[in-house]
Order: C-alpha cells, then sequence, then structure tokens
C-alpha cells in the first residue's frame, strides 16, 4: 500500500482558516436565531427566564447522538453548552446562586451546568441559595446534595423539604483537589490551608508529600486559597477554578487519594421540566409508623417496573422517632409508567412531596 501523501503546513493552515471562518458564520447565525426566539417569547407573554432545562437536555444529546469524533462527546457538548450559554446571554442575562464564595466547586458546578456566560451570585449558605431564588433575585441556584464518599448533604434535604422550590436539574463535579501557592518547590512549604474536608481527603498524599507542614482547616478552599495568595511560604488546597480565579500557580494536581471522588449537585428554580425521555423525579416521602407500612410504601414502584436509584431517610422534625424519605426514581412524573406508580404510592402513605421531574445529568 502507498504511503499516504503528507499535506503541506501551509495548505492545512488555509483550510483551518476556512474552517473557522464558516464557524464563525454559523455561530453568529445561530445567535440571530436565539435573539429571534426571544423576541416571539416576549410576543406571547413570557417574562421570566429564557433557560429551559428540558430544551438545553434534549440539544446536547442530540449533539452526542451526531457527533462522529475525533472530538469525544464530551468534549462536543462542552462546546456547545457554552454556545447556548451565550446565545442565552443575547436573550435575557441569567442570575444563578451558588454556595460561595467564590472558587467553590459549587460555582464549577454551576458553570459546568449553564455555561460561563451566566452571572454567578455567591450565597454565604445552602438556605441563602434557596432564598435568593425564592425572593426572585436569582432565576435558579445551585447547591450540593451528595458526595460519593461522603454521603448525602443533610441541610440540602431539609431545604428541599420545606422549600416551594422544584429541582430542575442536576450535575455532577469530579472532586480534583490541587496544591495552589507562589512557592516553587514543596520544600518552601510552611503551611497548608484548605476545608476539613479536603484536607482529609489528601490525607495520604499529604502525609508524603509534605510531613511535617502545618495544617491548617479553614471555612472554605476559596478562603485557603485567599489565605494562600497574602502569605509567602503557605499553599491552599483547592479545585482549578480557585487557581483561576485568585491567581494561584497549580503546584501539584490531582492530589486527592480518592481519585473517584464526585459531588452531585442541584439546580433548583420556579421550572417545571418537561419530559425528555432521560429523566429523574425526586420524590419526599412520610408514612404511617406501623408494620408493613415501609414495605407498602416500595411496592408500587416494582409493581410497575419504576427504577429506584436511591432512598434516604431524615427525622421529620415533627415527631419522636418519625422519618421521611428521599427518594430517587427513573423516569418523570409524566411518564405513564412513574404516574400510575405515583398514584398508587398516595394511597399508602400519609404525605408525598415531588421535589422536581428533571434530565438526568450530562457530565
Amino acid at each position: 500500500m502507498p504511503p499516504t501523501p503528507i499535506i503541506p503546513l501551509t495548505e492545512l493552515r488555509e483550510k483551518i482558516d476556512t474552517v473557522d471562518s464558516q464557524i464563525l458564520q454559523l455561530i453568529n447565525q445561530r445567535a440571530a436565531y436565539a435573539q429571534k426566539v426571544a423576541e416571539t417569547k416576549l410576543a406571547q407573554g413570557e417574562s421570566g427566564s429564557f433557560y429551559r432545562p428540558d430544551r438545553e437536555s434534549l440539544v446536547l444529546r442530540r449533539i452526542q447522538s451526531l457527533n462522529t469524533g475525533p472530538l469525544s462527546d464530551e468534549t462536543a457538548m462542552r462546546f456547545f453548552r457554552e454556545l447556548m450559554s451565550a446565545c442565552l446571554a443575547l436573550e435575557k442575562p441569567l442570575d444563578v446562586a451558588f454556595l460561595g464564595p467564590e472558587g467553590t466547586f459549587t460555582q464549577q458546578a454551576a458553570f459546568t451546568h449553564f455555561g460561563h456566560a451566566v452571572k454567578t451570585v455567591p450565597a454565604a449558605s445552602i438556605s441563602a441559595v434557596f432564598h435568593l431564588v425564592e425572593k426572585g433575585q436569582c432565576a435558579f441556584g445551585v447547591v450540593p446534595i451528595e458526595n460519593s464518599t461522603e454521603g448525602v448533604i443533610s441541610y440540602t434535604l431539609d431545604c428541599l423539604l420545606t422549600s416551594s422550590l422544584q429541582i430542575c436539574g442536576e450535575v455532577g463535579i469530579r472532586v480534583q483537589q490541587n496544591l495552589l501557592t507562589h512557592a516553587s518547590h514543596l520544600a518552601q512549604i510552611t503551611e497548608v490551608y484548605s476545608h476539613a474536608q479536603s484536607l482529609a481527603q489528601c490525607r495520604e498524599w499529604l502525609a508524603t508529600h509534605l510531613p511535617q507542614v502545618t495544617q491548617t482547616a479553614v471555612s472554605s478552599n476559596a478562603q485557603a486559597a485567599q489565605l494562600a495568595k497574602a502569605h509567602p511560604n503557605t499553599a491552599a488546597i483547592a479545585g482549578s477554578i480557585a487557581a483561576q480565579i485568585y491567581h494561584l500557580p497549580i503546584l501539584a494536581a490531582n492530589i486527592e487519594d480518592n481519585t473517584n471522588n464526585t459531588t452531585r449537585f442541584i439546580i433548583i428554580g420556579n421550572q417545571t421540566a418537561a419530559p425528555t425521555g432521560h429523566d429523574k423525579t425526586t420524590l419526599v416521602v412520610s408514612m404511617p409508623n406501623k408494620s408493613g407500612a415501609l414495605h407498602a410504601m416500595l411496592e408500587p414502584f416494582a409493581t410497575l417496573g419504576v427504577d429506584m436509584l436511591s432512598i434516604e431517610s431524615r427525622p421529620s422534625r415533627q415527631g419522636l422517632w418519625e422519618y421521611v424519605f428521599f427518594i430517587d426514581i427513573a423516569g418523570h412524573s409524566e411518564d405513564d409508567n412513574v404516574a400510575k406508580a405515583l398514584d398508587l404510592l398516595k394511597t399508602n402513605v400519609s404525605m408525598i412531596k415531588n421535589l422536581g421531574s428533571y434530565p438526568q445529568a450530562l457530565f
């Protein structure tokens, strides 16, 4: 077989320049259509957020199905996520509350889900994120709900129990910890700042590489980055977004002991997402304290073939030893089998609240 002819670099670069021009023209054409969408929505009387979680998910899944490479599906979807984010900003700017301060993994989750064209608004606590959205100061909020090694975030569950907001989406972030510092070598570092949980997640790495260095727990990894920036010969353990925001070089990357450590975040808002075919529904249920009650609660899901993804119990705070159950199931509340299961469930429990049906995480 004859060798493949080598194309001159000048010719290849001319082809790339031509494609770049075509891409730019098409991107702006798409943006112009997005502006037309906004005009149509306004003419039809829509005044709230133009972001639709179900529509975004369907677009990204379509891109995934069309992608033939050599770019990976994840890369292609991230590109289109940013494109959609920029187009949405042309339609109407989107404010998104997150558990701050700036530089946290929750802010990273907000950018991963919505793209970088949104305005992220830091809140001091999980309840404060809920309040910003409930008061209409932000269209959506992002809060952590579960970590693969530490379990559920109980305070988020408590807020969901009392809030009128819906879960509109979810996103998973792999927790990659980095050593941020202006020091040139590990030997120069005298103190490491980080949140206590992050210090624990990097315990083995610290014991091996910085065994004599003082470890100081602070309120957040973002605060740790601020301290490391202000004090010479100190370092912070934090995510890459903190390195970018606080202009701190990464001396050592991915120093977490468990490389599979992932945190799941939920998107909260006032929207109800339409079915996409790849959905999840979150419920909170309470039941009478009697024999067989738990079996009666679970039976409708098994009977109608609804996959239960997780179940978590929490004190109801209404009586001694009374509990509520947070349940994730596969499917949308408008799907036939899910709707029938929920109707059956209502007859077996004392309270049921649908916290939201929403597209399953793509990332």
